[in-house]
Formats: C-alpha cells, sequence, structure tokens
C-alpha cells in the first residue's frame, strides 16, 4: 500500500514536548563524579534553550547512585525560568527530600518485568507498587503532581517480549493512586516502529484522560524510527538526553537515550515545533560536553544542522 504524502503529513502533530531527562538518566551513569555546580550550569543552559519540563535528579540512596548524592543541592540551586523541574523518587524518604527541595513534580519508577525490578530495586513490581500510595498521598499534601515512569514496556533483557495486558495492570495502578502522566520506556532499546504504535494506541484509548510519555533507547538504532512512529499514533511528549547521553546502570548491554538535539533538529525539519531553540541548545550541549570531558554519542554536534551550508572546495 502507498501512501501519499498529504494524509502521511496528516498524521503528524503541529507540536511536541520533549522533556529533557540527560541530568538525570544521563549524568546517573557516568563513573566520576560530576561537580554540583557544574551540574547546576548544564542545567541553566538547558533551560536557557528553550527546555520547559526536565527530569534534573534522583532522590536515591547515594550508596546505589552516588552520582546523585547532591540532589537537594541542584534542586535548590538551578534557575527554573519556567522551566517544570522534577526528580525521581523510590520510595517515601526520596520523597520527602525532593519535596522539601522544591521539586515541581515527582516521578515514580518501576518495571514492567518483575526481573528487571529486581536487578534495579531489589523487589517485585507488586512489592514497588505497594509502596507508592504513601508517596502520592505525601505529594498531595505538598500540591506536588505526581507522574510513572514504566521501565522495559517494550521488552526486558532479562525475560524478553513483556505482554500489553501486563503493561496496561501497571498502567492503571497508577491511574488509580492518582498519578497524572504515564512514561513508557524502551529502557534497553528493544523496541520496533510497529510494536510501538501498537502499544501507545492501546495506552492511549485505555487511558484517555491522563498524560502519556514515550521514552527511547537508541541502542539498536531505532530510536528516531520509534519517536517517528508513536508520534503518527497521537503522541505528543517525548523524553530525550542532550548529547545522547543515559543508560540504566541495572540493564546489561543499555546504551544512551534518543538525544534531544538531533530529535529536536529532525523535528523542525519535518515542520514539527518544540519551541526550542536549536542553536543555543547545540551550544549548551557543546558546553556540556567540554565541561564534562568527554565525546557525547550524539550525530548533530558533529555533523551540524542541515542548514549549515559550506563553501565549494577550489577545484
Amino acid at each position: 500500500m502507498v501512501v501519499k504524502l498529504s494524509a502521511w503529513e496528516d498524521m503528524l502533530p503541529e507540536r511536541v514536548e520533549i522533556i529533557e531527562v540527560g541530568p538525570r538518566d544521563g549524568f546517573q551513569i557516568l563513573p566520576s563524579f560530576i561537580e554540583t555546580q557544574d551540574k547546576i550550569h548544564v542545567i541553566d543552559s538547558l533551560i536557557g534553550a528553550g527546555i520547559r519540563r526536565m527530569e534534573v535528579t534522583s532522590f536515591v540512596h547515594p550508596k546505589f547512585v552516588p552520582q546523585m548524592r547532591d540532589a537537594a543541592e541542584v534542586m535548590r540551586g538551578i534557575k527554573r525560568g519556567g522551566c517544570q523541574c522534577f526528580a525521581m523518587a523510590p520510595n517515601l524518604k526520596g520523597a520527602e527530600r525532593a519535596i522539601e527541595a522544591g521539586a515541581d513534580m515527582l516521578n515514580l519508577v518501576v518495571s514492567a518485568s518483575d526481573s528487571h525490578n529486581r536487578s534495579n530495586v531489589r523487589r517485585s513490581v507488586e512489592e514497588s507498587l505497594a509502596a507508592f500510595p504513601g508517596v502520592v498521598e505525601l505529594a498531595a499534601q505538598a500540591k506536588i503532581p505526581v507522574r510513572a515512569s514504566l521501565a522495559t514496556v517494550f521488552g526486558c533483557p532479562f525475560e524478553g517480549d513483556v505482554r500489553i495486558e501486563r503493561v496496561l495492570h501497571v498502567c492503571q495502578r497508577f491511574v488509580d493512586m492518582g498519578c497524572v502522566e504515564l512514561n513508557l520506556c524502551d529502557t534497553t532499546g528493544m523496541a520496533n516502529p510497529k510494536q510501538v504504535a501498537a502499544v501507545a494506541e492501546r495506552v492511549l484509548n485505555e487511558f484517555p484522560g491522563i498524560g502519556i510519555v514515550l521514552h527511547f533507547h537508541n541502542t539498536r538504532g531505532a530510536g528516531a524510527a520509534n519517536l517517528l512512529a508513536s508520534m503518527q499514533v497521537g503522541i505528543t511528549s517525548f523524553e530525550a538526553s542532550f548529547g545522547g547521553l543515559g543508560g540504566c546502570p541495572f540493564a546489561p548491554g543499555a546504551t544512551g537515550n534518543v538525544c534531544t538535539e538531533d530529535m529536536v533538529h529532525m523535528l523542525h525539519g519535518m515542520g514539527v515545533d518544540t519551541e526550542i531553540d536549536v542553536e543555543a541548545l547545540l551550544s549548551a550541549v557543546r558546553d556540556a560536553e567540554r565541561i564534562l570531558g568527554m565525546t557525547f554519542p550524539g550525530q548533530l554536534i558533529r555533523a551540524g544542522r542541515s542548514c549549515d551550508l559550506h563553501p565549494l572546495p577550489s577545484m
């Protein structure tokens, strides 16, 4: 079947939201501690480029993720400038610390598969879910919204395929608790576009009043294709990580998230607005690369924008 270009374009939204997760998902896996002021500088630069929602840190025990030991200092030190800055809170104690530090939103995380959840937090999925209502209640008292991220939605590195009924069950549990947003994560880059479209469409239909976000990793090179497939069924919010940083430290083979600047550049080229300044974003990412002393896996910082023309070589 041949799809006409006009019909294909009708399946694209006019605007999508890019949620930056590099300061949490990207930084957490780096072996050397990043100084607090450097983290704050990178976050402020990304906000200055137009990022309006960002996961800036994680209130986990420093024994397990030492990179996040300065979570409270980072949360208090950033210049928000209209950006909703949220944090991962794995339990009630983490939620208390996040609220005290001024988080605008809390992010709960559980895996769709028991094996990955046990590897990640040493609990079964049901044990994790049983601990979350107290967090949601505490956040409600502080008038702070709560979202939920579901890892391994599109496949588990230990169990393989994850049934959609399992995903919907966990989603429903979070919705029943009072979570306002569901974030479906391809934690180890196992998803393909056909699968993504089917899962996204099903979740959109099952939870019409809930915000739905998708989070892709580029482990097997399908990140941009998966983003496009999910847009075509109605998803308009996506998580990405500047420079392509990221990867779950408890998932074998997990490489970086889809790259923020690469995705923004692609979307703008397709006529889909993100309200992010690509030039300012590139400047912020290159600055972060220099500060961190590493080479990011993102493509745009190497190749430049497609509109950046070059002089013709002399013949």
